[in-house]
Parts: structure tokens; sequence; C-alpha cells
């Protein structure tokens, strides 16, 4: 009986066919294989976030995060429950098991909130529902924006207004966030003193704040030849427009809002603060999409950084804080030069024990095919080129170099006995 090989040693055309396809199916797919750190998992969670203003952080367990604890764990597709409850508002996070359809866990856990909806206080607003998964828990890549001209919500501004749009549209960006955002807000810091004083509450003040915030489109006038929209206009635009607010009027005597409050163009909250090598700045972080490649769309982020940093104001630096790929591409050219390493090692090592260059032909054309349509094989199965893979492509080398060496060194010794190349091929 006839092994397989024989029909590959009896037609070497169909042979060489082979290798060829094989290293064409390998070479598309080492260029469309996704790059990532680790092999994607489908390892999601379901967060549900529910604001109940002026409500302790009792009240939030009792009346919202347990009822819909207890609704949230009727679902299909969850590993376990976690919750927070803080002043004015309850957080409960549902960990999906591993591979679960993200897709399919959020609407029936949105099916199982709006069914206890109505148990909850009317208060409270209605639960967000929000879905993440474990690839957007960490940017591929943070970009550091400092200045020490301009202030945190000055640059928090140049990115909503400029930057973010550009990198957002970059191919394979899922989301830019910015990290420390400092948004420009007017604030109003009331002086209980002056207030007791004058005898203004702070519910006057918002109450003034509020009427002055207002915009309506009110409809449009036609002429002959012109028609012009209308539009109902109360909100300030500078600090000193805010300083000159009347809160109260009574008699001839006029209460502004410089009378009670100091009034300074800053930002909604300091609630965070990002530093970068001491100097205090504004992160952005680059989050590609789950199948897009990281390597290349960080390549097209630092393409695209270096036409922002041409066009920065005066005084703003921007940097590449952090890129995981570094790590991704230090791995590859490790696996790179450790094949090329081996390589080099097993074509002297057979010349000089075999003596022939004929001989040192077997294991050159062997291992590259051999890996190549190993590559092959990872994008028929779904998998991705990252660390495990990589690792696994290093420790294959070595069966491969040792079942190309025993090969080679049988065929010597068929051939030392007399055989034919044929039958010694066939025989092996």
């Amino acid at each position: 009986m006839k092994a397989f090989t024989d029909l590959f040693v009896g037609r070497p055309v169909l042979a060489i066919v082979v290798n060829l396809v094989i290293i064409i199916a390998g070479v598309q797919a080492i260029f469309s294989l996704n790059v990532r750190q680790y092999p994607r998992s489908d390892n999601a969670s379901v967060t549900v976030t529910t604001v109940y203003v002026g409500a302790s952080a009792a009240l939030v367990r009792g009346f919202i995060t347990t009822p819909l604890e207890r609704a949230i764990a009727a679902a299909d597709g969850i590993d376990y429950l976690e919750s927070q409850s803080t002043q004015g508002l309850s957080t409960i996070r549902a960990r999906l098991k591993l591979n679960y359809d993200a897709t399919k866990a959020l609407a029936e856990i949105g099916s199982k909130v709006d069914q206890v909806r109505g148990d909850l206080p009317p208060e409270a607003e209605v639960p967000a529902i929000n879905i993440e998964s474990a690839d957007s828990q960490f940017a591929s890549a943070y970009l550091s924006f400092s200045s020490d001209i301009l202030q945190q919500n000055e640059i928090t501004d140049y990115l909503v207004r400029v930057v973010q749009p550009r990198l957002s549209a970059i191919e394979g960006v899922q989301r830019a966030e910015i990290l420390g955002a400092r948004t420009f807000a007017m604030r109003v810091w009331l002086k209980p003193d002056k207030l007791a004083a004058l005898n203004v509450s702070p519910a006057q003040v918002r109450q003034a704040l509020a009427a002055n915030n207002y915009l309506a489109a009110i409809g449009r006038t036609r002429g002959s030849l012109i028609q012009v929209n209308l539009t109902a206009n109360t909100d300030l635009r500078s600090v000193e427009e805010f300083k000159n607010l009347v809160i109260r009027q009574q008699g001839g005597a006029l209460v502004r809002l410089a009378d009670v409050a100091d009034v300074a163009l800053g930002a909604e909250d300091y609630d965070a603060e990002v530093r970068y090598s001491g100097q205090t700045a504004v992160f952005m972080g680059i989050f590609p999409l789950p199948n897009a490649n990281a390597i290349d769309v960080i390549k097209r982020i630092r393409a695209e950084m270096a036409l922002v940093q041409k066009e920065l104001p005066t005084g703003l630096e921007a940097r590449v804080a952090y890129d995981a790929t570094d790590y991704i591409n230090n791995a590859i050219r490790e696996v790179v030069t450790t094949l090329g390493e081996t390589l080099l090692i097993v074509v002297v090592i057979i010349f000089l024990f075999l003596g022939s260059l004929r001989s040192v032909l077997v294991p050159v054309i062997a291992i590259p095919i051999s890996l190549v349509g190993g590559i092959f094989l990872m994008q028929v199965f779904g998998f991705t080129i990252n660390l495990l893979t990589l690792l696994a492509i290093v420790l294959s080398v070595g069966l491969v170099v040792d079942d190309a060496i025993v090969v080679v060194e049988n065929v010597e010794r068929h051939l030392r006995e007399g055989k034919s190349p044929f039958d010694t091929s066939g025989g092996i």
C-alpha cells in the first residue's frame, strides 16, 4: 500500500504547486490577520446606572438597587452581579459569562429593568444601561497635551473642537476619550455672610441664573424683500454680565450677583487631575475597534498627530505618553529574530555534518513554508496574532527543525546504502 506522500514524490510539479498555494494563502493571512496584545475574548459587562437626587445611600440601596438587582439576576448569561449605592446614585454591574452574546444579554437586562420601572420612586431618573467589553477598559495609546501658558479648560476646549474630531474619524478608532477634561463653566461661589446680610437665599440666586439662561425660537418675520428668524435670547456671555445680574430688586435697591458671590470662568468640576512627568496635562485615550488591527490604528494616529502638532496653539505641547503596541512590535521582532537565528543555525549544522548544500535546501524551504502554512490555519480557525500565538510559533520552530533534520539525515543514509533518490524519498 502506497503512502500518501508517494503522490508528491512521484509528482514533483504537484508538490511545487501545493507549496505555492500554501505560500500564497499564508502571505495573505499575514497581512489580514488582526494583531493584538492578548487573544480576543467576549468578556463583557452590562452597567445599570440610576440617579436618585437627594436620597441617602441607604435609601438608594433600599428603593433602587435592591429591586433592580432582583430583576436583573433573573436574566440569562450573567456570571455574577456587583452593586454600589452612594449618595443619589445606584450602580449595578452584571458580569457576563465568557463568550456569551452581549447583545442578547443587553436586550434581556433592559427588559428586566423595564418590568420594575414602575416600582421605583417617581423622583428617580430612568435607569441608564450601558455595555462594556473587556477590550474597551484600556486604551491602546494615551496622548498627553500640556502647556505652561494655557489653562486646562482652554486645552480641553481646543481638544474638543479640533483634535478629538480628527482622531475619532481615523479608520479603526472606536473612540478618542478625553481624560482629565476641564470643560468651561461659569463658577458662582456664594458668600454665606453676604447672603445673610442682604437676606438673599441660594434658591433666589439659582432662580435668577435659570431665568437668564433661556433660548427659544419664537418665529420669523417677512418683508417684501427679506425674511428674518426671531430668537428670544436671555443668556449671559461674560463674567461681567454675570456679576451685574440682578438677584433682587426692592424699592430702589438692587442686589447683584457680585454682591453675594465670587464669579469666575472655570471648569464644571475639579474632581480629577491628570499629570504627565509631574506637569498638569489633559490626556486623550485612543480605543481601537475590537476587530481592528491595533498596530495599524496607532500608526495612523501617530501620522495624524504629526500633523496636529504642527497646528497646535503657541505654548501647547502634544506627545504620545503611552503606546501599548510597542510591546507587541517588540514581541514580533523577537519572534522574527528567533526564526532567522534558528534557520541560520540549522543551515550551518546540517552543512557541517552532512557536507552537502543540496541537503541544506530541505530545512531552508521546509521551515518557512511550514510557518506560513501555520499562519493560514490561524486565519481559518479565527485566531489573531498575539503574544500566545507568537509563543506557539516559537515553540513550533523546534518541532519543524527537528523533523527537517531527521528527514534529511535519513535520506542521506539511504543514499549511502545505494538506493536511488526516488526509492529513498518514497521509503521514508
